[in-house]
């Protein structure tokens, strides 16, 4: 499948923002049972930090989500238990281990039951570990975990479609990258119709914006067709009146749209980089000093795409712009 920004660490992908405002609807769609087990009247607490220190030494850059959750259940013996969430998106001999380990070191920390849950998002057809174990001397020691594959769904796409949850476009979203790879203007046609539905459901902008955020980082297009799709989903909005900010942020070609120059596309895809790339560094090391700002916009496009690869592995500011 194709994942357009899997190198380095991706916890900062949509797919970590999806899960994180709507995880009822996510463990509604892949963990049904789970979900029903789970007392919803009570909040549920997102864990980072403390997941980050349980797996500070583990080597990232594959998955694409992993979260710790703190929830309620509905028995009142174990009122308070935790689930590890992984979205793994590329085949890893190791998974199944490393979700082990993960386990037993979060229970170690918190003596609390924890649920570990998998979401296979890679290309593997064959590929669905489930559970990891060893055998020594008459002691066994395992565990088994409920893996759902975003490939099983491969035959269910008009379903998906029609499945209020969102998290079923998240699906069909995967599928369609994965059928029109190589095939841009399949793909095209596939974003528009994944378009049209967000904005078909009614839902609010911040649900538009969230699961476009989705959709948009999978399923990338050359310049040129995402210029076409922007036209289509303006003319869309000029009739549902909810505006629309995703791509229009990451490509900053609004400017060259309006002017219709191929000057103005050159800059307004500058500007777009460096506002990307501002918010991503503001992200990962808080606010930014004015010369770093000034830098930023006055930089090439060439330049910024360099620096936004490198967001990805540096420690500091300093790693990111190349300054002693």
């Amino acid at each position: 499948m194709e994942h357009p920004r899997l190198t380095g660490d991706d916890y900062d992908t949509p797919w970590k923002d999806a899960l994180t405002r709507y995880f009822p609807e996510f463990m509604a769609f892949y963990f049904p049972l789970a979900h029903a087990a789970i007392d919803w009247r009570q909040p549920h607490v997102f864990l980072d930090q403390e997941l980050a220190q349980v797996v500070q030494d583990a080597e990232l850059g594959k998955r694409l989500v992993d979260r710790l959750v703190q929830v309620a259940t509905l028995t009142s013996g174990q009122q308070w238990v935790y689930i590890h969430v992984e979205v793994q998106g590329q085949h890893d001999a190791g998974f199944p281990e490393r979700l082990f380990t993960y386990n037993y070191r979060l229970y170690d920390r918190y003596r609390r039951p924890v649920a570990t849950l998998a979401v296979l998002a890679d290309d593997s057809e064959h590929w669905k570990p489930d559970r990891y174990g060893y055998q020594l001397f008459g002691c066994e020691v395992s565990i088994r975990f409920p893996t759902i594959k975003i490939l099983d769904y491969a035959s269910q796409t008009e379903a998906l479609l029609e499945d209020p949850n969102p998290f079923a476009l998240v699906t069909a979203a995967h599928l369609f990258t994965r059928r029109t790879k190589g095939d841009p203007e399949q793909r095209y046609a596939a974003k528009w119709r994944l378009a049209k539905l967000l904005y078909e459901r009614h839902w609010d902008k911040q649900r538009i914006i969230d699961l476009f955020g989705v959709i948009d980082w999978l399923m990338r297009l050359p310049a040129e067709l995402e210029q076409r799709l922007l036209r289509e989903v303006y003319t869309l909005e000029r009739n549902v009146t909810m505006p629309y900010v995703t791509s229009a942020e990451r490509f900053g070609i609004e400017k060259g749209l309006q002017q219709g120059l191929q000057q103005g596309r050159q800059e307004g895809l500058k500007q777009g980089e460096a506002a990307l790339l501002q918010r991503q560094l503001a992200r990962r090391f808080g606010p930014l000093p004015d010369a770093v700002i000034a830098r930023l916009a006055s930089a090439s496009i060439e330049q910024l795409e360099n620096w936004a690869i490198k967001v990805l592995d540096a420690q500091s500011l300093d790693d990111v712009l190349d300054q002693s």
